[in-house]
């Protein structure tokens, strides 16, 4: 019989870095794909359309009647968005119905309208 402390050490698996406020340090490649993320919802109309979106869910043309724009405009948007993981859509007959999936969605919402409700008047 060995010794156990003859054998080497198990190789350690590497888990997430913990910041000294205790939560995880992203990767270069995690801050990418926020990043990209966050150009994707910079802006006005998606904006408007996840506010939208997180109170009711909406066919396309219901988004591009509320928005003032084209359902093909619309489409574009809805795209990104769900590329993001942001949206998920529902097909109900002929119809598709969009929707909020990501839930941290509501606070990243919440922060936005209460940093900028002041100066919208």
């Amino acid at each position: 019989m060995t010794n156990p402390s003859s054998q080497p050490p198990m190789p350690s698996v590497p888990g997430p870095v913990i910041a000294q406020n205790n939560r995880p340090v992203l990767s270069l490649k995690a801050w990418q794909h926020a990043a990209e993320c966050l150009r994707v919802l910079a802006h006005p109309v998606r904006l408007q359309i996840v506010q939208l979106l997180l109170t009711e869910r909406c066919t396309v043309g219901e988004i591009a009647e509320r928005c003032g724009i084209s359902p093909s405009q619309t489409s574009e948007h809805l795209k990104l968005l769900q590329r993001c993981g942001f949206l998920g859509c529902d097909k109900e007959a002929r119809f598709a119905y969009y929707r909020v999936i990501e839930p941290e969605l509501a606070n990243i919402m919440c922060c936005i309208e209460n940093k900028f409700q002041a100066s919208a008047s």
